[in-house]
């Protein structure tokens, strides 16, 4: 056999080995129970959700919520900042969630005042109006950068909760024209309320300074029937795990002390009664203001707010630096769940569901083997077509196909390519494509045999001269397939990474392999007249 032959050979027994060894061989020992090297069976060909089961999400970020929040964020900053110049009797309003209007600016204090609006006009266009009347309107540039950031945040924040719950392969991805809709697909997951929950759970921890309550009503916490200024109302519970639990009412500054922002980490834990709870630890920054905040306040009660409700108003007897403690009617289950949303971190603003798709295992196993059965009958028409029409040749083309699908199942483990019903049709589109090729390489060998070219001649010239057409045609698919998968998603994305790979395994099988395989058949005949062809 001549050197450059035997490279060959070796070339192609060694890429036969590397990717049948991760892309077939720990679906073969997963089938049968036979034991193998873990980090080779971690490279087993994950299966999407069409084919796994789980659930499909589709929900869309309330973007307001986050400017509601930041309009609000600098109207307290400006509140605080007026009552520390003595700026007394302004009413500071909201009418929606990019506006906000101060009123009531006594005429003396007017230039103090614009003194005292300098940080906010950072994000907030200022107008003046009539009897000491400002309105701020959040400024345009401002206004999307947030709700893009939100969107980003919300979407980096499931990532982050669907890993802590362990989910193999989720695909969470933004899409919808304005961008605002995250679509989440959990293969596996059976407690699909429980993933909702976590998911949907904003997850907004924050400490504030209890002024008065509990109180049985909101209206006993008003004064004249308004809230005071720089206050809210937030209702509680009361009662403890097997208790039952009424509604109080808390009136607690608008200022969050620290927020879940300031969290290093949370995990379950018991309360002095044996009572599961919550324990979190704050970071520098957060410890910082934690321990300022309650050296003030000793002997006050402080509010623990998740959500919008108070879980505990513990009362402050020492000030308190980096660690912390959430009581409530909680369960285990609900204590494990509250860990993982704080440690997830808050999300930026509300979601809603637009979409939910449950897939059963059951549903998914049929899949398989619909797709399966589709691939071999499929697989099995070509062989056939092949050795009829072709003869003996036809086998060095069932060969370079069999070879071809292996090491495109190996390329899709070792990347960790997630396999999906249309990744099924892109597997046997990719048989199609490379009977195509070999068709163009067989057909031109033909016509060189009628030519009365000489065997091996007549198998250069076809591969030679079809090379050129095969790579255009591979390039032009391998751009529509780039294309699908960055316009794509879901399903149309599984379908265009199997094409995507199968076009360059293909391109290697038809042009290299089967080559390979007709000098190997030569190589052995010293005068070759014909060609079963």
């Amino acid at each position: 056999m001549p050197s450059n032959l035997r490279w060959k050979v070796i070339t192609i027994l060694a890429v036969f080995v590397v990717f049948g060894s991760v892309g077939v061989y720990p679906i073969v020992a997963a089938h049968y129970g036979v034991h193998s090297p873990g980090w080779l069976m971690d490279k087993q060909l994950k299966l999407g959700l069409d084919l796994k089961g789980g659930v499909h999400l589709v929900l869309r970020v309330q973007t307001d919520d986050a400017l509601r929040i930041e309009t609000e964020t600098e109207m307290e900053r400006l509140r605080e900042e007026l009552t520390k110049r003595g700026i007394t009797g302004v009413t500071v309003t909201s009418p929606d969630s990019t506006h906000f209007r101060v009123e009531g600016v006594p005429p003396a204090q007017d230039a103090a005042f614009r003194q005292a609006a300098i940080e906010v006009q950072a994000n907030f266009d200022r107008s003046a109006g009539t009897n000491g009347t400002y309105t701020f309107t959040m400024k345009p540039n401002i206004v999307v950068n947030l709700r893009d950031d939100s969107v980003v945040q919300a979407r980096q924040t499931i990532e982050r909760r669907v890993n802590e719950l362990g989910v193999t392969e989720p695909d969470i991805a933004q899409q919808g024209e304005g961008g605002d809709e995250i679509l989440v697909q959990l293969p596996g997951v059976t407690d699909v309320e429980r993933a909702k929950e976590i998911i949907r759970s904003t997850g907004l921890l924050e400490l504030k300074i209890v002024e008065q309550g509990p109180s049985p009503t909101a209206e006993a916490l008003q004064q004249n029937g308004q809230v005071p200024a720089g206050m809210e109302i937030v209702p509680g519970a009361t009662g403890t795990a097997g208790e039952a639990a009424g509604t109080v009412y808390y009136l607690v500054r608008k200022a969050a002390a620290v927020t879940g922002r300031d969290l290093r980490n949370a995990r379950p834990s018991l309360d002095e009664n044996n009572q599961a709870a919550v324990s979190f630890t704050l970071n520098s920054e957060g410890g910082r203001k934690f321990g300022k905040v309650t050296s003030e306040n000793i002997g006050r009660q402080l509010a623990i707010i998740l959500d919008g409700r108070v879980q505990s108003a513990p009362r402050i007897d020492s000030r308190i630096t980096t660690d912390g403690r959430i009581t409530g009617s909680f369960t285990q289950e609900e204590v494990q769940n509250l860990s993982l949303i704080l440690r997830s971190g808050a999300l930026p603003a509300s979601l809603t569901y637009l979409q939910e798709r449950t897939i059963g295992p059951s549903l998914g196993a049929d899949s398989i083997r619909s797709g399966v059965l589709a691939s071999v009958v499929g697989l099995l028409l070509v062989v056939s077509f092949m050795l009829v029409y072709y003869r003996l040749s036809g086998v060095n083309a069932v060969v370079a196909l069999i070879f071809n699908l292996i090491i495109l199942l190996g390329l899709m483990a070792y990347i960790g390519a997630v396999m999906t019903l249309p990744g099924i049709a892109g597997f046997v589109l990719t048989m199609g494509i490379g009977v195509d090729s070999n068709v163009l390489i067989f057909e031109r060998i033909k016509e060189e045999l009628e030519a009365q070219r000489g065997v091996r001649a007549a198998i250069n010239a076809g591969f030679s001269r079809v090379f050129w057409t095969l790579v255009d045609t591979h390039v032009s698919a391998l751009i529509s397939a780039a294309f699908l998968f960055q316009f794509g998603t879901g399903p149309i994305r599984g379908f265009a990474v199997t094409l995507f790979f199968g076009l360059i395994s293909n391109l290697f099988t038809s042009i290299f392999v089967s080559k390979t395989l007709f000098e190997l058949a030569l190589a052995r005949r010293h005068q070759v007249a014909t060609l079963s062809i």
